[in-house]
């Protein structure tokens, strides 16, 4: 009999409490839900025990990374379904466990396991082993590395001309690469670049940034970076554009910089990869590296504060498959640790719904290229970028986590003089 679907979708509606918002097709041919809803493609039995031995989201990783689950119609949509049964229920799994006391639910979920199988499938390739966040720099290396040694041609295909892998800051009408471009000058002049000034950018990237702020503003530049394949790309970028006695690019943890003072440093979708535990000390060495009076700009995600943020703890599927020992923080708390660091905070600038459209524009570059990315990194590692930035997409949109560019200074000890226009907000 073909029932996989119908007993999939029982099951679920018990143990959570509430109707399934999706349509199940099974491996059996089986179909049960809503008619007009997206679909979750069950493909096989394995997908069954990856959720029986991982319930919850890594599960839910696991099986859409290894192709065994997927989805037909719109992704953001049943995404979105999917969210108020997972991520909206935040640690609350008290309905569960009362489900679980249920003889008849306990009845068919071991009947479920043995439809599926008894024995859990090893992880996908591209699972990072997960381990205690030490942010030493040997481990900051390898997080990065995984990140962003994906290959430059892959990211090239995500990002687009404009290789800028953070918020966007757009128009109505603009395209990727002029929303790009406007955040990289919009960061520039908060920084108030000149002429004959040195930059500092912390997570320079594939050197955007740097060519920009040394071709339009014509300052020098030092850009560090984990990564080595970034680096490559980065000089080769600064190379043709003839920038090579005003750029340099480092292969450096930004600890180790040690020829300031610099006039300005920016610090562009980095502190994500810092730590709570280590972000005082990059607040401190960042501010020793810049001159009295000298501006900092970081630009980093942030998620809403906690009522005991004891019990914060990094989402299971990015951790796992996209940044590993990434962390975010409220942005009260990193500016808070910016002052405690010495800095005056001189403005706070949410730019989260730009994050939202830059998100689905990159969904949409990998989408259009897709058969290339699975060409150049693998099925598995194209499926974690897609899901990754339609997730993020929506999460952005809902403010669920937001992004913000924090201004600050290192205000000179005796004057106490910022600098800083007495109307602030010039740059806009």
């Amino acid at each position: 009999m073909q029932d996989a679907a119908l007993r999939l979708k029982s099951l679920v509606e018990q143990l959570l409490g509430a109707p399934l918002p999706l349509r199940i097709r099974a491996w059996d041919g089986s179909e049960a839900g809503p008619p007009a809803a997206p679909v979750l493609v069950v493909r096989n039995r394995r997908a069954v025990r990856r959720l029986l031995w991982k319930p919850g989201e890594l599960g839910l990783a696991r099986a859409w990374v290894a192709g065994d689950l997927g989805v037909e119609g719109d992704l953001y949509a049943a995404l979105d379904l999917m969210s108020g049964l997972l991520w909206e229920r935040g640690e609350d799994t008290r309905g569960v466990g009362e489900a679980l006391r249920d003889p008849e639910v306990r009845a068919a979920l071991r009947g479920l396991v043995k439809l599926a199988g008894p024995l859990p499938p090893a992880p996908p390739a591209e699972e990072v082993r997960r381990r205690r966040h030490l942010h030493t720099k040997r481990s900051d290396r390898r997080a990065i590395s995984h990140h962003y040694d994906v290959g430059n041609d892959f990211y090239e295909i995500v990002l687009g001309p404009s290789m800028v892998y953070s918020c966007a800051y757009w128009e109505d009408d603009g395209s990727l690469e002029d929303a790009q471009r406007d955040k990289l000058e919009l960061i520039a002049r908060k920084l108030d670049l000149k002429a004959g000034q040195r930059l500092l950018d912390v997570g320079c990237g594939w050197g955007s940034m740097a060519i920009h702020a040394a071709r339009e503003h014509g300052v020098s530049v030092v850009g560090v970076t984990l990564s080595q394949e970034q680096a490559a790309y980065a000089r080769k970028r600064v190379a043709d554009e003839g920038l090579t006695d005003r750029v340099e690019i480092r292969v450096q943890d930004y600890r180790d910089v040690t020829d300031g003072p610099y006039d300005a440093i920016s610090s562009i979708g980095m502190a994500e990869h810092v730590g709570a535990e280590r972000y005082l000390e990059y607040a401190e060495t960042l501010r020793r590296l810049l001159r009295p009076g000298g501006r900092l700009l970081n630009h980093q995600i942030a998620r809403p504060p906690r009522r005991d943020e004891s019990a914060y703890s990094v989402d299971e599927f990015i951790d796992a498959y996209v940044f590993p020992d990434g962390e975010l923080a409220p942005v009260g708390t990193t500016v808070t640790q910016l002052e405690r660091a010495g800095f005056e905070v001189r403005d706070v600038e949410s730019i989260r719904e730009h994050y939202a459209l830059t998100l689905r524009r990159w969904v949409v570059n990998l989408e259009e290229q897709w058969t290339r990315a699975v060409r150049l990194t693998s099925p598995g590692r194209a499926r974690v970028w897609r899901l990754y930035m339609a997730a993020s997409a929506l999460a952005f949109e809902h403010n669920r986590i937001g992004v913000n560019q924090v201004l600050a200074v290192r205000t000179p000890e005796a004057s106490g003089a910022s600098g800083m226009p007495l109307r602030a907000r010039d740059w806009n």
